[in-house]
């Protein structure tokens, strides 16, 4: 199930979605009262835009305007939607999202062609490891296309090893949907109970939220804790509620593929221009097939490199590598500039370390500050030289680091209505 517009070259695609943007902008301009007025205030003439590279003479729109002005962007009637969503509201105040019946077939089809990717077919079951209420939309996509794919689900939702475990010794799925580090539990679980994981039929796993891979494609520390115990394939698939669209693996391993037909990428610098090939910048999206809250150059603040070697999958659409940060957690510290995820990737390595938070701050005279900490059962000075240690020999530099119980970690980590733990507390009063 490869559309056909994933196998077309680079100039057909390039083509392909020049051809849409004349069609959304008149859309915008007419239903949208957030892009009708940016483009009279920047005198923007539409009918001048008619080619990928144009769209750097459009501004950029900001997850701040989407929360300032997050009614102006909706561009259908009340009675046509169909659904509600939120943001997470990792960085800021949640946004609200609205999808109507179109929207809702087009994440539907979005999540189809995503699972295909993977190699998940019709006959396959998948079991549901994320929630579907609380106005989350993964866990609605992943439903829905496994629907539109004609695969089996089973949607037994976040967390519960011994649920997870019943579920997968009776129903037998093939696949699961899952946030990686849950797969340390369900391992952990597993051993406890001498449940052979390797004979419960697990093929492989689409995993959310939480990085894989380092930027050469090699697993990471957390993957490799799971590979280690559990022989699944791990397929990562990257995905955000503005974009209404994924990125996923496919049986390669080699990135997140693109499909041209629902969104136009651009990998933008602090200058909001392209990179060149090869180089981090942050991702920006304009959505396609989008009705009732379409995006046009929206920057996701995720920091990401773009490949554009055909894969040997078939498809010869551009794949992003892994999420090396968000833009606005970047930290400048001791003369080194890091993302949290670098961070998670040598705590992961210590089996002792159960969970952390990683704290951010300013002192006196105005540079970053970091502070770990960390929960563990058994805290040492032994511990904590280890840690420190793998610091100063992976990232070269060493944060201040205190032990803490977990009770106090989690509560961090979970704050009230929060649906997924926040790893990062920035204190920094300025980005």
């Amino acid at each position: 199930m490869i559309p056909e517009i994933e196998k077309a070259s680079t100039a057909q695609i390039k083509a392909y979605q020049e051809e849409q943007l004349q069609p959304l902008l008149e859309y915008l301009n007419t239903h949208s009262a957030f892009y009708k007025r940016m483009f009279k205030q920047h005198n923007i003439d539409i009918t001048s835009i008619n080619t990928l590279e144009d769209l750097t003479c459009l501004p950029t729109t900001s997850k701040d305007d989407l929360q300032q002005y997050n009614d102006d962007f909706i561009c259908v009637s009340k009675n046509e939607i169909i659904d509600y969503v939120t943001t997470s509201g990792t960085l800021g105040e949640p946004v609200t999202f609205v999808l109507s019946e179109n929207d809702l077939k087009r994440l539907a089809y979005n999540e189809a062609i995503s699972f295909a990717c993977a190699g998940i077919k019709k006959e396959d079951v998948i079991q549901l490891m994320t929630t579907m209420d609380r106005r989350f939309i993964a866990g609605l996509a992943y439903f829905l296309g496994a629907r539109e794919l004609g695969a089996s689900i089973i949607r037994v939702g976040n967390g519960i090893p011994e649920l997870q475990w019943d579920s997968i010794l009776k129903f037998k799925p093939t696949y699961v949907i899952v946030v990686p580090s849950f797969l340390l539990k369900l391992i952990e679980y597993a051993q406890l109970n001498d449940i052979n994981m390797n004979a419960s039929g697990i093929k492989g796993a689409i995993c959310i939220g939480e990085s894989l891979r380092n930027e050469d494609f090699s697993l990471n520390t957390l993957a490799t804790k799971i590979k280690s115990q559990w022989n699944i394939q791990l397929y990562s698939t990257y995905a955000s509620t503005e974009m209404n669209t994924a990125f996923t693996e496919c049986e390669e391993l080699k990135g997140g593929h693109h499909h041209p037909e629902l969104i136009i990428i651009e990998i933008l610098d602090d200058r909001n221009m392209p990179v060149l090939d090869g180089q981090v910048g942050e991702l920006t999206i304009t959505t396609l097939r989008v009705e009732a809250m379409p995006l046009l150059r929206f920057k996701t603040g995720d920091m990401v490199k773009a490949h554009n070697d055909v894969c040997s999958c078939g498809r010869s659409t551009t794949r992003l590598g892994p999420v090396l940060g968000r833009k606005k957690q970047m930290i400048k510290y001791k003369g080194t500039t890091l993302y949290p995820p670098a961070m998670y990737d040598i705590l992961n390595h210590f089996s002792d370390v159960e969970t952390y938070v990683v704290e951010i701050s300013q002192n006196s005279i105005g540079t970053d500050e970091i502070l770990l900490k960390i929960a563990t059962q058994a805290p040492s000075e032994t511990l904590l030289h280890d840690i420190k240690d793998h610091f100063r020999a992976k990232l070269r530099v060493l944060p201040k680091i205190e032990f803490h119980d977990k009770e106090i970690i989690q509560k961090l980590q979970y704050p009230i209505l929060s649906r997924k733990p926040i790893m990062v507390i920035d204190k920094r009063k300025t980005w």
